[in-house]
């Protein structure tokens, strides 16, 4: 019997964002140079079929729902808003709030994941020293193969971003991958 072919799961975090923190104005530019190549990828992973999952911070919004938040962050004045307009998500994504920098603590995202079936997670978003950091090595920790995408994640300057990915790459808790060449 041939061998079932690992499920992919495409992690969006934290790019739903008002970016009204310090260092916040930074980030939104990085933010906003990765958002197209994050767009094209979720629309390979839409097309195939297979799960994407948008992961954010619930910015202490407690009784705020993901959608509540999608649409804080797309208002005109947001400085997130073209972001969230770009990667609005649609009725078959997924999604997951989460107090903390990684996905996986204190969220339902493990749950999700085992009931997807996915075994591989492509990693996007921001920061990449901080929240994709934290989600990739949490990802790994849990015998996920893990790829971050390099020029899909953003941190406030390309510094952080280049010592985050080399962290993650060194230590063997991702393979580091390019947008275009990422397939689900």
């Amino acid at each position: 019997m041939p061998k079932a072919r690992p499920v992919s799961a495409l992690l969006i975090i934290d790019m739903i964002n008002l970016f009204d923190f310090d260092g916040g104005r930074e980030l939104a530019a990085a933010a906003t140079r990765i958002a197209p190549a994050v767009a094209r990828l979720r629309q390979r992973f839409r097309a195939a079929g297979a799960p994407v999952v948008y992961v954010n911070d619930n910015f202490a919004q407690w009784r705020a729902d993901f959608h509540a938040l999608v649409a804080i962050c797309s208002h005109p004045k947001s400085p997130g808003a073209a972001i969230a307009s770009l990667l609005a998500p649609e009725a078959e994504d997924y999604f997951v709030l989460k107090p903390k920098h990684s996905a996986f603590l204190a969220t339902p995202l493990p749950f999700l994941l085992a009931n997807l079936g996915a075994t591989r997670l492509v990693v996007t978003g921001i920061a990449a020293d901080a929240c994709v950091l934290a989600t990739a090595v949490d990802a790994h920790a849990r015998d996920y193969r893990v790829e971050v995408v390099r020029d899909g994640v953003a941190s406030r300057t390309p510094a952080l971003a280049a010592d985050a990915l080399s962290v993650l790459s060194r230590s063997g808790a991702a393979k580091l991958v390019r947008a275009a060449r990422t397939r689900p």
